[in-house]
Parts: C-alpha cells; structure tokens; sequence
C-alpha cells in the first residue's frame, strides 16, 4: 500500500486497534499526526501519547481509551480532506460533530485545533478528521 496519504492511515489504525480492543498502537510520528493525537487527548478520546524514538521519523504510540463496558471511546473517526479533495472551512462554517457530541480537528494559521478551540480562536482552516 502506498502511503500517499499518512493522516488517513494512522486513523485507519486507531478505528481498527479499537475494534481489536488493543491497549494501544503504534504509527510512524510526524508533526501533524502529534498535533491531531495531542488534541484526541485533550478531546478524552484517547488516554495518552507517547513519542519513541528509533533514529527514524520516530514512532507515535498512542494508548487507546474504553468505557466501562471495554467499549473503544472513540466510535468513529473519519478522514474528511484528504490530498485528492481538501477541505477548507471559514470560522463561522466550521462543522459540528453529532450536534457537538462529536468533535472535529482542524488544521488553522494557530496550529492543529479541535472546532471549539478554532471557534473560540475565530480562525477556519482544513478539517483533518472528525471524532465521535
């Protein structure tokens, strides 16, 4: 599989390792993808991060979250720009999730920020993904 688009990959990952009820996973780290895990954490969808390096890119470990019933925390992460077909919004058109249950994380001027923040930062950006 060529890996023309990394961010898809690494939530491809997170969605399967929480249908696999894995403790955590691990995907080659880049800015971006620390970014986006960071504000997963700060959301509560995931339970923490970690960076190991291996004289590479390095390797983003990413410990998965479950409720009480052991079911994953995030029910769905979804991909919305993508290299092929980005997605811009302005800050009064950024979307809501689940009528705000879900979140979306945005890649704005002030850095990679989850649609409360980018709201209350009055800045749009491209949607990188959305979690619920």
């Amino acid at each position: 599989m060529s890996m023309t688009d990394p961010m898809a990959d690494m939530l491809t990952r997170i969605r399967n390792a929480g249908m696999a009820k894995h403790a955590k996973l691990d995907v080659p780290s880049s800015n971006v993808k620390v970014a986006v895990a960071t504000a997963l954490k700060d959301l509560g969808y995931i339970k923490n991060l970690k960076i190991i390096s291996d004289n590479k890119q390095g390797i983003l470990r990413i410990y998965l979250k479950y409720d009480a019933n052991q079911l994953p925390v995030i029910h769905e992460i979804r991909r919305v720009s993508t290299p092929g077909r980005r997605v811009y919004v302005g800050k009064d058109e950024i979307p809501r999730v689940k009528n705000g249950l879900g979140a979306s994380i945005l890649s704005t001027s002030k850095g990679i920020l989850d649609d409360a923040a980018a709201r209350q930062a009055q800045v749009g950006g491209e949607v990188i993904c959305t979690v619920w």
